[in-house]
Parts: C-alpha cells; structure tokens; sequence
C-alpha cells in the first residue's frame, strides 16, 4: 500500500537516524541513543539524551512514529517503546532517496578559503596547506583504527559505509593537497605576490 508523504517539514538529521532505528524494531528512547553511540553516528548528529528524546515526542507529534506501551526495567523509571508508522516509512525513504541522489551545496568554508589563498604570500600557504595535510592524514588514521575497532566488534558492514565514504573524501583530499603543495613549491603555479602586506598581530 502507498502512503502519501507529507512535504510539510523536512526531516532532522536526529529524525533521519532515529527513524532508522525503528525500521529495525520497536525501542525506547533511551535503547535508540545507546545504538547510535555504540554505531558511531555520533560522529555524524550531536546526539545527546535529551534531543533525543525530544526528536521522538516530535515525531510521535507528526504520526510517524507510535508510542506502543510502557516498561519497567528495575528500579529504573517506565521506558515508553515506539515504532515506526507507515507514514514514518514514507516520510523517511523519500527523504533518503532525496539526499543519496540530489547533491546539496553545502558551502564549506575551505572553499571560500581556497578561493581567496592567493591573498596570502606562496610560502605561508604551502605552510598552511602542508599542516592541513598532516591534520587530514591523522584524521584518516584514526577511522582507520575505528573501522578496525568496528569490525573486531562485530558491527556489520552496512553501518560502516559512512566512515568509508568519509575515509575516501579525506583520501582525495590529501591527493589534492599533495599535488598543490608541490605545484606551489616547485613554481608550477604561479602565484601573485599581495598587493597588500599586513603583519600578524603578535
């Protein structure tokens, strides 16, 4: 059966994961943030307890997902367990068929700074560039350490795929930045001299 997507508001990263979350099966709030946690998305979304659980009273405000009954673990306090409903589904896959096919632009600020570089000397930006390329190449180190650290955990592949995506855009980046570097170095990109000198600040 189809069901009809509403268009008025558009999903939060939050939304997204936690509506993630329920296709799988039914949990609590608090069961959701520890999943996230232990699946590393809170590298993606800040994710903490309290937006959490305020994303789900938003989304059970919308009718996409359903609260399904109380639980008492302990001496701990009644834990609401939700599902997601089929205009939860709807609402979820339409906008991830969006964002996986529609690049955004997303304006990064190294652009802007790309862009305008050549108002700094030659020599400052091969400096700048070579410590942005350190950076990156410890950067990709460590998701390589955390996809290792994944896998020995048992965490299947199809959780990993952003970390993947992500190694391979740093990967690309630190082949950029390599070939800059060395065609500022070796003169191959000529590069003006400022118009304007102003020191630093000390």
């Amino acid at each position: 059966m189809l069901v009809a997507v509403s268009a008025t508001k558009l999903l939060t990263p939050l939304g997204i994961a936690v509506l993630g979350l329920l296709c799988e099966r039914e949990m609590h709030p608090y069961e959701m943030y520890q999943l996230l946690v232990t699946r590393q998305r809170d590298r993606l979304i800040k994710i903490r307890t309290s937006s959490l659980y305020h994303a789900v009273d938003r989304l059970a405000e919308e009718k996409l997902v359903l609260a399904q009954g109380t639980a008492r673990d302990g001496n701990r306090p009644e834990r609401t367990t939700y599902e997601i409903t089929p205009t939860g589904r709807a609402r979820l896959d339409g906008r991830l068929r969006d964002l996986l096919a529609t690049p955004a632009e997303e304006y990064p600020a190294f652009l802007l700074a790309i862009a305008e570089a050549h108002n700094l000397p030659g020599e400052e930006v091969v400096a700048l560039l070579t410590r942005r390329r350190h950076t990156i190449a410890a950067m990709l180190e460590a998701e390589g350490d955390q996809v290792d650290e994944a896998r020995r955990r048992g965490i299947a592949e199809q959780y990993l795929m952003d970390l993947g995506y992500t190694r391979a855009v740093r990967q690309a980046e630190i082949d950029w930045l390599d070939r800059t570097i060395d065609n500022l170095t070796t003169h191959q990109l000529p590069w003006p001299e400022p118009r304007t000198r102003i020191e630093p600040a000390p």
